[in-house]
């Protein structure tokens, strides 16, 4: 599995390499439906095929399920099988494993994304926009709140699938920037299009890395996912693009000195609209 080191110079930007640059490695994978014993096992391998240093490991959504409507039967506790496998990866990889699974929290079902750090300790973001035409509004709770987290200098923003599609919940606002937007996704192959379309969207509006990590196969119920994992830089310039269809995973390094020095050299952001969600 290659790490790529981020090259994408502009004419008019002076590359600050005294910044802090970070690693990213994506996994775009098939899933096992409803099996979590069966999917544990098989990030085992994946993450022990990872040799290389890195500082975030990007899973699909419900990386133990699939796209499951059936959270009475597989949910797990808060703090359960998931989110401890999670942790204990993050430990021995020494670094941030993040991901989404399905999660019983009191009475609520919901689909959680964990950002598991390698000291044991954890930040959860609950999946805001609930996909509808997939019924997932009937089994689940929506989330309420966006998460941005600080981590090794860079303040990273983690989502999930459907919620690409919703610009103001994405929005980097002035009053709580960040520079790393990731989508976990079951993003289906039949709108793969609109997938890599509102990625760059996102990236480019937001001057901000984008990573979209997408699973490949089909689930229990016969829908196909083609994967069309990638990593954009603040232009909407493609990183990294795996292939479609593969099961397969790739480092990136992202440089923290590009992103400030075009964000310096073009402050859009500076520009953007106030506004609130209520």
């Amino acid at each position: 599995m290659p790490t790529k080191l981020l090259n994408c110079t502009i004419n008019y930007l002076k590359f600050n390499k005294r910044m802090n640059d970070i690693s990213v490695t994506i996994i775009q994978t098939n899933l096992f439906w409803e099996d979590v014993d069966k999917n544990l096992s098989h990030f085992d391998a994946k993450l022990k095929d990872i040799k290389e240093s890195t500082d975030i490991i990007v899973l699909p959504e419900m990386f133990t399920t699939g796209f499951t409507m059936n959270p009475k039967a597989l949910a797990e506790d808060r703090g359960g099988k998931g989110l401890q496998w999670m942790l204990q990866k993050a430990k021995d990889k020494n670094c941030v494993i993040v991901g989404s699974v399905s999660v019983k929290d009191k009475q609520n079902f919901y689909n959680r994304l964990y950002w598991a750090m390698p000291d044991g300790s954890y930040q959860f973001y609950d999946k805001r926009h609930l996909f509808q035409m997939g019924k997932e509004h009937l089994h689940y709770t929506a989330g309420t709140s966006k998460m941005i987290i600080d981590y090794k200098g860079w303040k990273i923003c983690p989502l999930i699938c459907y919620d690409l599609r919703f610009p103001v919940w994405s929005r980097n606002v002035k009053d709580s920037p960040y520079d790393l937007l990731i989508y976990v996704a079951n993003w289906p192959a039949i709108r793969s299009y609109p997938w890599q379309q509102l990625l760059i969207a996102r990236a480019i509006e937001n001057q901000t890395y984008v990573i979209g990590v997408n699973r490949v196969g089909e689930d229990g119920n016969g829908i196909a996912h083609s994967g069309d994992s990638c990593i954009l830089n603040p232009r909407g310039e493609v990183i990294s693009k795996l292939k479609a269809d593969e099961n397969i995973s790739e480092t990136v390094v992202l440089s923290q000195g590009y992103l400030e020095d075009f964000r310096q050299a073009f402050p859009v952001l500076s520009d953007g609209d106030e506004f609130r969600i209520d």
